[in-house]
């Protein structure tokens, strides 16, 4: 069944919110969107709720008058600047010989329950870089593989529950509820990079005005974020501070002459600070020189992150950039120079049908993402921050765990660190091999072989 869905992007500069008409094959249509100044956040974080609200209920209303929809639904982006990351395994032993979706969201479920969150942070994703049946490593589906025991490596995203909260309660204050929270650089990863990028090893960077988003695919699955809190809202500070001008005179001298290839030795007139009637004559050889120190003291900070994380020797796709930072003239060459010897791409989010011709730059990476992610373009039997296990062919139904299994209980980690055991929703594969029945089986019998394997 088609369905329309509602992404919104909050970022420290901008908020977009994007309106798509999803069909039955996943074909996406954009059929909406709105873009606003972003108010009340610093960083991608909330810092004034009023004024966090009124920019998305802006961005929001804007998307719907166009798109003639009156969703209230989202799925929204959240930055790396609060969240930790850690790493964690699952192992299960299976009953039957074929390994079914039901094992597969076990042994998720069992990685997640292993993992050492801490009490005040609650987990985003929790995505699967490597399964291992039986003694077999490296196996990118287990599903319908015979097997004895069931092994899984996951690298869980967490965020602190204070600033989830905050980001709530924004957009709860907008009228929107939220249905699922994605991290802002895995959007822009799922927007941006193509398979053999992904399969090679790849470093995804967001860089947008006020953070670097760092995202690294190895193996085709996610295996590292990181996060810098710098921007290019920072390459306006910085202009501001060196030209004594105002900080809306710096954003359009950026915006205007920034280059880090092209030295020209013009001058231009500037207003001053506190006094725009008095005018400044600057070169622009100082605009190019404060540019390219700030420009390559976050690219040298981006490089050693890369290094930290102790995978740069499998990024045989090199680095991939992305976000309104990424569109400074020359910034391929220079970042060439600054993470030799990995090759560099700038990369523009994949093309949607009806997309607005000004969504189509690297600033909108992140809100095509989203919409991306809602079509089911996310990692194969992630776990999200609804606690539901993500696969092809899922049914989300309401269930009542107490008729289930254990296996098939939501589990979720308390303050004491115990299980506790919810009705919640969760998703059910319709089309489990497992749960076939022979053809000649009459139509009472597959039922209760169904309701037998279900509970």
């Amino acid at each position: 069944m088609s369905k329309k869905v509602l992404a919104v992007d909050i970022g420290s500069t901008k908020v977009c919110a994007i309106i798509a008409q999803i069909d039955d094959n996943e074909n996406i249509t954009v059929i909406g969107a709105g873009i606003t100044e972003s108010k009340g956040l610093k960083k991608g974080s909330i810092t004034n709720i009023e004024l966090a609200s009124k920019s998305i209920a802006k961005a929001v209303d804007d998307a719907k008058k166009i798109s003639g929809s009156d969703i209230s639904t989202a799925i929204i982006s959240l930055s790396s600047a609060y969240t930790k990351s850690v790493d964690s395994q699952g192992v299960v032993n299976l009953t039957n010989k074929e390994i079914g979706i039901k094992d597969i969201e076990r042994v998720m479920q069992n990685s997640l329950y292993n993992a050492k969150v801490p009490n005040e942070y609650e987990v985003v994703h929790a995505l699967p870089y490597e399964f291992k049946v039986d003694e077999q490593e490296f196996i990118d589906d287990p599903l319908g593989m015979n097997a004895s025991r069931l092994e899984v490596k996951t690298h869980i995203i967490t965020a602190q529950k204070s600033n989830l909260n905050n980001l709530k309660k924004a957009l709860k204050n907008a009228d929107i509820d939220v249905e699922n929270i994605i991290l802002s650089g895995y959007a822009s990863a799922i927007a941006t990079l193509n398979d053999d990028e992904k399969e090679l090893g790849v470093a995804l960077i967001d860089m947008g005005g006020s953070s670097c988003n760092l995202i690294i695919h190895s193996g085709n699955a996610v295996k590292y974020n990181d996060f810098l809190g710098v921007g290019s809202n920072h390459i306006t500070n910085d202009l501001s501070m060196a030209l004594h001008t105002p900080l809306s005179v710096a954003d359009e001298i950026k915006h205007k002459y920034g280059s880090l290839s092209k030295v020209s030795n013009d001058s231009i007139e500037i207003p001053k600070i506190g006094d725009e009637e008095s005018k400044n004559e600057v070169s622009l050889e100082v605009v190019h020189n404060v540019i390219y120190a700030r420009v390559e003291e976050t690219l040298m900070i981006l490089a050693k992150l890369i290094e930290q994380s102790g995978l740069k020797e499998s990024l045989g796709a090199g680095v991939v950039l992305t976000g309104g930072f990424s569109k400074i003239d020359g910034l391929k060459e220079f970042s060439t120079y600054v993470f030799d010897p990995l090759p560099v791409r700038i990369a523009k989010p994949v093309r949607l049908n009806g997309l607005f011709e000004d969504l189509k730059t690297q600033e909108y990476s992140c809100a095509i993402g989203l919409v991306l992610h809602s079509a089911g373009k996310y990692t194969k039997y992630e776990i999200d921050i609804n606690k539901r296990v993500r696969h092809p062919n899922e049914l989300i139904v309401q269930t009542d765990t107490t008729a289930l299994k254990d296996d098939l209980k939501i589990t979720e980690v308390t303050k004491d660190n115990k299980i506790e055991k919810k009705s919640k929703k969760t998703t059910i594969n319709i089309t489990d091999k497992a749960n076939k029945d022979d053809n000649n089986v009459s139509g009472l019998s597959k039922f209760w072989n169904w309701a037998r394997e279900l509970f």
